[in-house]
């Protein structure tokens, strides 16, 4: 039996995950030297309200070997075949921790159908290619196209967000302490994407929130193709006011086919604080893939 596997930095509605029965390894949090996991022993709610206050000390970690072979173990006995996307090696080391774990395994299951996929992508836009994978497996694609295709996706998502505060990312030594300090006070706010090797790069600042947010739907104009025919994807951290705001521009101008939309969890709010705002998509169409997400 085939399955697709992730874990929690795709933050993937829990409405969604348990209707597609999909297993989702959660990602590690340490919040004052107690390690939680997200969605699992802490969720969103929570987790911000701690996050809230900047001298709480929280950090994360990604998911280890011994992690991913307690995940990855029950279907090797079982004689399943899995395809594992994963979190961004651009952003965490996630990637070759779980291929440490597939060699251990190996050492006992030699035949262990697993294949570990480097999504390169982030929150909303790493749920957005979970979201066509899993759409694909339950219409009977082969393991063979969903990791073809997962190549072509993979490609073709753009992500575009901002933040709120750049508290975290000072906390989190992404900006030095002068510069931060520096934009903070002028009202500057970092338009951030997901490159094509994965990382976090920031593409433009802007004065103002609501300019930075405006800004999503800009970059969506001048990247996105035909977002009337597709579905995508808008997170938030805890934020509903800020993502109304970016839906409804959103709505008004694209009139999106299907539209996910998630609160970013541990992995990325950790790093970004609440506010976060984030608008994914796609550059292209579903290509030869296309027949997977017709109406039935």
């Amino acid at each position: 039996m085939l399955h697709i596997i992730t874990d929690s930095a795709s933050d993937l509605p829990a409405a969604y995950i348990e209707l597609h029965k999909l297993h989702v390894i959660p990602t590690p949090v340490v919040i004052d030297d107690v390690d939680y996991f997200d969605g699992k022993t802490i969720h969103t709610g929570e987790f911000y309200n701690i996050l809230d206050n900047i001298k709480r000390d929280v950090k994360t970690y990604h998911i280890n070997p011994a992690m991913f072979t307690e995940a990855f173990l029950p279907y090797a006995q079982a004689g399943d075949s899995v395809l594992y996307l994963c979190f961004s090696t651009g952003i965490a080391g996630t990637y070759n921790a779980a291929n440490i774990a597939l060699s251990n395994i190996r050492e006992d299951y030699p035949d262990f159908d697993l294949t570990i996929i480097d999504s390169k992508c982030a929150s909303a836009g790493f749920g957005l290619l979970v979201y066509k994978l899993v759409t694909m497996l339950e219409k009977g694609a082969s393991k063979e196209e969903l990791i073809e295709a997962a190549d072509y996706f993979i490609a073709h998502i753009k992500h575009v967000f901002t933040v709120q505060t750049l508290a975290y990312l000072i906390k989190g030594g992404r900006l030095t302490k002068l510069k931060g300090t520096l934009a903070e006070t002028l009202d500057m706010k970092p338009v951030l994407i997901v490159d094509e090797s994965g990382s976090l790069s920031v593409i433009k600042t802007v004065r103002g929130r609501k300019k930075s947010l405006r800004y999503l739907v800009d970059y969506a104009k001048e990247n996105g193709y035909h977002l009337e025919n597709q579905t995508i994807a808008l997170c938030h951290g805890e934020d509903r006011a800020s993502l109304d705001f970016v839906n409804k521009m959103v709505q008004t101008t694209f009139h999106p086919k299907e539209t996910l939309i998630s609160v970013v969890g541990c992995a990325i709010g950790a790093h970004t604080g609440r506010g976060i705002i984030g608008f994914c998509f796609f550059d292209a169409d579903d290509g030869k893939y296309a027949e997977y997400f017709k109406a039935d």
